[in-house]
């Protein structure tokens, strides 16, 4: 792995010269003006602080992008993180964070010597999409407060948190409503030409807080941003107990599982931006160590970001520098701007996380899945959303994945068996083979579909009604695998043919099929000899056996 990422940055830096370094220096700071608002209402929306939100940002630009499985990766905070990290604030306080963030990256990093690098390719796309809905509901419902200007009773799920605002209602403070509408206007409304020079959610911030100290609303405002990477709030060792490990151990496996899949997600998208591939298993190290070393800094969890990676890459980004450079823009900023960032409201960061909620979902998807009717692809979708909502992010994504197995498993297991007697006629002309006058004891079944544990009741009843045979023959050159279960029924079916004084035999199988034979012994049992390559070769042998 180490020779591979020096052989990676050779070839990424190999004819590096100026002009690559000016390109890298204009999108890196193109990526912070995009990542500044974000970090603030990502810092928020998780339940810590604006400052929170810009460490986590600095940090992951300069830990986590030199190590990356990918030149382009941009990393921090991100509006899916804060699904989970308002939850586990409300219930552990920052602490609870930082802990959980700590066990996740160690997570990460294990995750990556494992080689669970693959683990996004296993994950059916209705169930992302499902998954990713389902965040944007989280964020929208987590930010109502802030929006609102109000402080509603802590709940357990965002589903109850939804509840509660039916049940109590909602009392508006209208000062804070107007500054998040000034900020959801000007992020739909700004055209996309004037996006690429000023982002809309950075317009949309600076608007509002222009509003804001002209009017001098009585607002709540971000508050004081400390003027350092090592602030007064952040995880102390000492401060960790056994008790802490126990309770954030699963609230860890779903902030490892959430990186791990946004991470490999915008590798996969900026992967194909940008023509290169991500080294997957160096990525998820990469993520690991720097959420191992964000909680000793006051950070949140960090994972790759898909709309600052694209950004970086639309703006000519040449290296991971550009990453490094995005971080030195914040660091610069929270020097200069610290004063100003102070006083933007909270429900101006509430707009934007809004309106990034509403943007997070995969609408193209989502038309494509409901406009073509795909109903187990639309279930998935609903199940996966209901579940992310309903119950913790880790459960969601299990949930989706194991309903999306047994529609597969499902729509598999109708397995097409077609039982024919030997067509004399078909073999004397076209193939020019004689046959004798006993074809009628021999049947020749074709198998369309893999053999495993869905489909071995509807291979052992249908064989079985098979009466006044001599020679079985099945042709399997539509079977693409078969599991223990199907060789438990092929045994079986060689006991109960061997009762009836019937012979098996076996013909075109698949290479995978065939090492499954050999190495259960199977294909001893039932005799090399009897194992051919097409069924004419079979049948043409099987009169002999019919004969004797």
């Amino acid at each position: 792995m180490i020779s591979s990422y020096i052989k990676d940055i050779k070839q990424e830096f190999s004819g590096y010269n100026l002009n690559s370094l000016k390109q890298d220096l204009m999108a890196g700071l193109t990526v912070t003006a995009v990542a500044l608002p974000l970090a603030l209402a990502f810092g928020v929306g998780s339940g810590a602080s604006a400052a929170a939100g810009l460490i986590t940002a600095i940090i992951s630009g300069l830990l986590i992008a030199p190590l990356s499985g990918g030149s382009y990766q941009i990393s921090g905070p991100t509006g899916a993180m804060t699904a989970i990290l308002i939850l586990l604030s409300q219930k552990y306080g920052l602490n609870g964070i930082w802990v959980a963030g700590l066990m996740a990256g160690i997570i990460m990093v294990a995750a990556g010597f494992l080689k669970f690098g693959k683990v996004i390719s296993y994950i059916p796309v209705p169930v992302i999409t499902g998954f990713t809905s389902g965040i944007a509901v989280i964020i929208a419902v987590g930010q109502i407060d802030n929006f609102f200007g109000i402080t509603s009773e802590h709940t357990e799920s965002s589903l109850l948190k939804l509840f509660s605002y039916f049940k109590n209602g909602i009392n508006p403070d209208w000062p804070s409503v107007i500054l998040g509408l000034i900020v959801i206007g000007v992020m739909v409304l700004w055209p996309k030409k004037w996006n690429k020079v000023i982002p809309s959610s950075l317009a949309g911030i600076g608007i509002s807080l222009i509003a804001n100290m002209f009017l001098k609303l009585p607002v709540a405002v971000i508050g004081e941003i400390p003027k350092t990477l090592l602030p007064d709030s952040r995880l102390n060792l000492m401060s960790i107990n056994l008790s802490d490990i126990r309770d954030m151990l699963l609230p860890a496996l779903s902030i490892s599982a959430l990186g791990m899949i946004e991470s490999l997600l915008c590798g996969e998208v900026g992967g194909k931006m940008s023509g290169e591939k991500l080294d997957a298993n160096r990525e998820l190290i990469s993520q690991g160590i720097g959420n191992i070393l964000i909680p000793f800094f006051g950070g949140v969890p960090a994972t790759a970001a898909i709309a600052r990676t694209s950004v970086a890459i639309k703006s000519g980004g040449k290296t991971r520098l550009v990453s490094v450079f995005h971080s030195i823009g914040l660091l610069i900023s929270m020097f200069i701007l610290a004063p100003v960032m102070s006083q933007i409201a909270l429900s101006a960061l509430a707009g934007v996380l809004m309106v990034t909620a509403w943007r997070m979902n995969e609408w193209h998807n989502i038309k494509y899945i409901f406009s073509k009717k795909f109903k187990s692809a639309m279930a998935k979708f609903l199940i996966t959303m209901t579940a992310t909502v309903v119950f913790d992010l880790t459960q969601a994504i299990i949930i989706g994945v194991v309903f999306a197995s047994l529609m597969f498993l499902v729509k598999i297991s109708n397995m097409e068996i077609a039982i024919h007697e030997v067509d004399k006629a078909r073999m004397n002309g076209s193939l020019n083979i004689s046959l004798n006058d006993l074809l009628g004891y021999i049947r020749v079944v074709y198998f369309t579909g893999p053999i495993f544990f869905a489909t071995v009741q509807q291979l052992s009843s249908k064989l079985k009604q098979l009466d006044d045979v001599r020679v079985l023959i099945l042709s399997m050159r539509g079977v693409p695998l078969i599991d223990t279960s199907g060789i438990y029924a092929l045994d079986e079916l060689i006991h109960e043919l061997s009762k009836k004084n019937c012979k098996l035999m076996l013909c075109a199988l698949q290479p995978q099929v065939k090492n499954m034979l050999e190495k259960s012994s199977l294909s001893d049992k039932i005799g090399k000899d009897m194992i051919f390559w097409s069924a004419d070769q079979a049948i043409i042998a099987a009169q002999d056996i019919v004969v004797a």
